[in-house]
C-alpha cells in the first residue's frame, strides 16, 4: 500500500468530515446524545479541514497526517465522557470505534511517511 495515496484519501476524508462537523454540529450532537458541544464540534471541523487541506496541498503531507493522529486523540478524549453519560451509548460506541479505526490508519500512514522521509 502506498502511503502517499493513503494520505491523499485521508486528506479528502478530513475535508468531508470537517465540513459535516462545521455545517451540522447540532445533528452530530443529537446523534451522540450530548446537549452541549456544538462550538467544540465546529472547532474540530475546522481542525479536520485544515489537516485535509495541508495533506492535499503540501509536497510533504507528513506533519498534517500526524496532525490527524493528534486530532484523533482529542476526539477520543472528547468521546470518553459521552460513553458514560449519553443516553445514546450505542451511537457513541460506534463513533469511538470509527475514530479508533481512523487512528490506526492515520498512525500507519504517518509512520510510513516519516520512515520514507517524505
Amino acid at each position: 500500500m502506498n502511503a502517499m495515496k493513503v494520505a491523499k484519501v485521508l486528506g479528502w476524508v478530513s475535508i468531508g468530515l470537517g465540513l459535516s462537523e462545521l455545517v451540522a454540529p447540532g445533528a452530530l450532537a443529537r446523534f451522540l446524545g450530548v446537549r452541549r458541544g456544538t462550538g467544540l464540534l465546529r472547532a474540530y471541523g475546522l481542525r479536520e479541514i485544515a489537516a485535509g487541506v495541508g495533506i492535499l496541498t503540501r509536497a510533504n503531507p507528513t506533519p498534517w497526517v500526524w496532525a490527524r493522529v493528534g486530532g484523533d486523540l482529542l476526539d477520543l478524549a472528547s468521546l470518553g465522557p459521552a460513553v458514560k453519560h449519553s443516553p445514546r451509548k450505542e451511537n457513541v460506541t460506534g463513533a469511538v470505534a470509527f475514530v479508533l479505526g481512523a487512528t490506526a490508519v492515520d498512525a500507519w500512514c504517518a509512520r510510513r511517511l516519516s520512515a520514507a522521509n517524505i
